[in-house]
């Protein structure tokens, strides 16, 4: 399954390095601090400048992640507290609260994310919002690598962005993994972050993740 191909063509592409210039402007204006990497080893060295060793991490799923390596080197090196690995180990019909407890108020969060607007607007969808709440406001800090074909215009353009794009390469995705279905069950969108170095972007000057 696949998104049409306008849709892929228009929502794959690298913007501009105007455009980058332009969001991270808005993005830091509506207090979340920007920076821009040139490169996936660049954004990789800048996420891990950001967390200090055996530091609490709670992971979204998130295919950008996993392309640089991130994901490996929190859930397995050991140098962490990798609380997806624990997550994972528990029974969800048996610990249900524990989990929720585990993974609600985390350290870090980190993650990706499906649209960035020129105006500084965030929009992430998911279809059960187990990262949500923490990317929202109950994580200490957050971390985003995005890629730069992520940004677009405007809310409007972010949201065809989620639905003709990014869902069906999310359909894909999980059908491959786990032969389910996804669907944007619940959407968040950050317009401003009230505390100061909470929330902290990696844009990437390369096509990464979707």
């Amino acid at each position: 399954m696949t998104g049409n191909t306008v849709s892929e063509k228009v929502f794959s592409e690298i913007v501009s390095d105007e455009q980058i210039k332009r969001t991270a402007q808005a993005l830091e204006a509506n207090g979340i601090k920007t920076l821009i990497a040139e490169n996936a080893a660049d954004a990789k060295r800048l996420f891990f400048e950001l967390i200090p060793d055996e530091a609490e991490v709670f992971l979204g799923a998130s295919v950008t992640l996993e392309t640089l390596g991130i994901q490996n080197e929190i859930d397995k090196s050991g140098r962490f507290d990798a609380l997806r690995p624990k997550m994972f180990a528990m029974n969800r019909e048996t610990q249900g609260r524990e989990i929720r407890k585990l993974v609600g108020a985390p350290d870090y969060a980190a993650g990706s994310v499906h649209a960035v607007t020129e105006d500084g607007h965030v929009l992430i969808a998911s279809n059960t919002g187990s990262q949500l709440g923490a990317y929202a406001t109950s994580a200490g800090k957050v971390i985003w690598v995005v890629g730069a074909q992520k940004l677009v215009k405007d809310i409007n353009e972010g949201m065809k962005r989620i639905e003709e794009y990014v869902v069906p390469l999310e359909e894909e995705h999980m059908q491959t993994l786990y032969k389910v279905s996804t669907a944007v069950s619940k959407l968040l969108i950050i317009n401003r972050e009230i505390r100061p170095g909470r929330i902290t972007m990696i844009i990437v000057k390369e096509k990464i993740g979707f």
